[in-house]
């Protein structure tokens, strides 16, 4: 029973140290995906639901609810930011290749249509960001004209 108590005591001291050092928060000035934006031309009611759904974790700045400044949620919350502007980044739209951009619009249609895509823990916490299936067919229509502009070799506009 003492070696319980240690470790117990241990995994408080070790919690109480995470408060101190938090991870580095992803906050950009700015508008971040107007590159984006401008290019693809998603209407209003889409951009809406990219700012909702997709945003946080996949650009350059996450609105961050008040419980991130709790460790450990706010490495969970972290890590899911990094790891999700790892596979897609609407702030660095502008710098990827024609083809990755088509590329990672198949892969927007596969993680929506799947239901991958918001992630289950964030839709949970964050009611407006579940997709409905009419955002979900707005998003593969998008995709769809999207794809094909950029098939043809043109920027969308």
């Amino acid at each position: 029973m003492k070696i319980l108590k240690k470790i117990g005591l241990g995994v408080i001291i070790i919690i109480i140290a995470m408060q101190f050092y938090s991870p580095t928060k992803n906050i950009s000035p700015g508008d971040h995906t107007v590159a984006f934006t401008n290019e693809t031309n998603p209407s209003q009611r889409l951009r809406t639901t990219f700012e909702n759904s997709c945003y946080d974790c996949h650009s350059d700045n996450t609105a961050y609810p008040w419980y991130n400044n709790i460790a450990p949620i706010s490495y969970w919350i972290a890590d899911h930011v990094q790891e999700g502007k790892e596979h897609l980044n609407f702030s660095k739209w502008e710098n990827y290749t024609l083809d990755k951009k088509v590329h990672l619009l198949e892969e927007i249609e596969e993680v929506v249509v799947s239901g991958e895509m918001p992630l289950t823990e964030y839709t949970f916490l964050h009611d407006n960001a579940e997709l409905t299936k009419e955002d979900t067919n707005e998003i593969m229509e998008w995709v769809k004209q999207t794809r094909i502009i950029y098939q043809l070799g043109r920027q969308p506009k």
